[in-house]
């Protein structure tokens, strides 16, 4: 298979960009690779399904941007398509006196952003939005929503396909290398220079690569000869469920006032499309990319991780957090602790241990987080002819529409199409 432009990666962003493409360039032949049978199925498939209202993130940074007004984009898709989702809104609820500065600056943040309908609450007016929460003080966010993502990104797929592209799935991708120059090769052929191979030893051919491999970007990258950094280092967090009996406890989404000097926004309450509450997620390293059991293990990932990756620094700088995570993984009365801070009724016996996901976090050398999106290419032949989205964390599921927007004219620029 020959194709101008071929995209690493079934996931939401993959699939979006490759929709957003396809369709402001619909002559081009595009073609998606996907390393499982099915696509959406890793971050994907395993999030908390929130529509994200922008509200968290550094005024001016691509994430905020690109939150804002990718929420609205998936609000006006999902209009259009029929997915069903819901605008529940979220309570961001500050139950210490110390937290109170937090929130309001947040609140500010929110503000700077153009985050729609905030507004700061008292106790009275949280007791109207959610009955069993108390709090001293709450952020109100009504634009905040939830769907079922893989929904919506199986729907990208659907549109991507019938505006006449090709999906492979069961492609895993192991090298990617420029096709060797030889007397027999015909004019067609030096048209699609770069060949990318699989495991089974199938390949394609084509002018110009995008990837969006999530969890395995810095390989990906890798392979292309690209910069390996920065660093994937899988984090699992674990979900609990509300017993069906006691989901009348909640009726939005209930947050916690983040700590800055982390970018998980900590356990909370999220209300999922099926009715059901899931409780979480902790934030506990993952022993494998995609580990999604306490259990599972690579002996390859895990070295990198320790060898290649800034962890050691990162887990020196943050140790008591660390073990913190780690301890609420092991003892559910832990967590329940956390979540009676805002609703008091729930007990050990009201919860059930649920679904896991694995984030994809980008990791610099000096073990600090990457916080913001991250997209590059790189140098000689191969270098020239790809993009690479490197760091697609939370809020990315959100914001798909709008990257795939701007990765679409990165693409346009470099590769002059």
């Amino acid at each position: 298979s020959s194709f101008d432009v071929v995209v690493i990666g079934g996931g939401i962003v993959g699939l979006a960009s490759a929709r957003a493409l396809i369709l402001r360039h619909p002559t081009l032949s595009i073609g998606v690779l996907e390393k499982e049978k099915e696509l959406a199925i890793h971050q994907t498939g395993h999030n908390s399904g929130v529509i994200h209202s922008g509200i968290y993130y550094k005024p001016e940074s691509l994430k905020a941007k690109l939150c804002v007004q990718g929420a609205s984009l998936i609000y006006e898709y999902c209009n259009q398509k029929g997915i069903s989702y819901k605008q529940c809104g979220k309570l961001i609820v500050a139950v210490e006196q110390e937290e109170i500065p937090r929130l309001q600056a947040l609140y500010e943040r929110g503000l700077q952003n153009g985050v729609q309908g905030l507004r700061l609450i008292q106790q009275e007016d949280i007791k109207k939005k959610e009955p069993y929460c108390r709090g001293l003080m709450a952020i109100d966010c009504p634009y905040t929503g939830i769907v079922d993502y893989r929904l919506v990104a199986l729907s990208f797929a659907q549109d991507f396909q019938d505006a006449g592209g090709s999906v492979l799935t069961n492609f895993e991708v192991k090298d990617i290398e420029m096709a060797r120059e030889s007397p027999s090769r015909s004019e067609d052929e030096m048209k699609y220079p770069i060949v990318i191979r699989n495991t089974k030893g199938e390949e394609v051919q084509c002018q110009y690569v995008v990837t969006c491999a999530g969890l395995y970007s810095d390989r990906i990258s890798e392979l292309s000869g690209c910069s390996p950094d920065p660093q994937i280092v899988p984090f699992r967090g674990d979900y609990l469920l509300l017993k069906p009996e006691k989901c009348y406890l909640v009726k939005g989404n209930i947050y916690p006032v983040p700590d800055s000097r982390f970018p998980f926004l900590g356990v909370h309450f999220t209300p999922r499309m099926d009715g059901s509450i899931w409780l979480g997620p902790n934030a506990v390293l993952a022993f494998k990319r995609e580990g999604y059991k306490p259990f599972d293990f690579s002996a390859r990932d895990i070295t990198d991780v320790i060898t290649k990756s800034g962890l050691i620094k990162l887990v020196s700088q943050n140790f008591s957090y660390g073990v913190s995570e780690m301890y609420k993984a092991c003892f559910l009365s832990a967590t329940v602790k956390h979540l009676q801070k805002f609703i008091p009724e729930i007990t050990v016996r009201d919860i059930l241990r649920g679904p896991a996901g694995v984030r994809a976090q980008a990791l610099d050398q000096d073990g600090n987080l990457v916080d913001d999106f991250v997209f590059d290419g790189g140098d000689g032949v191969i270098g020239n002819r790809i993009l690479h989205v490197r760091n697609a964390p939370s809020p990315a599921a959100t914001s798909s529409l709008a990257i795939s927007g701007m990765i679409a004219d990165e693409v346009q620029q470099r590769f002059k199409l």
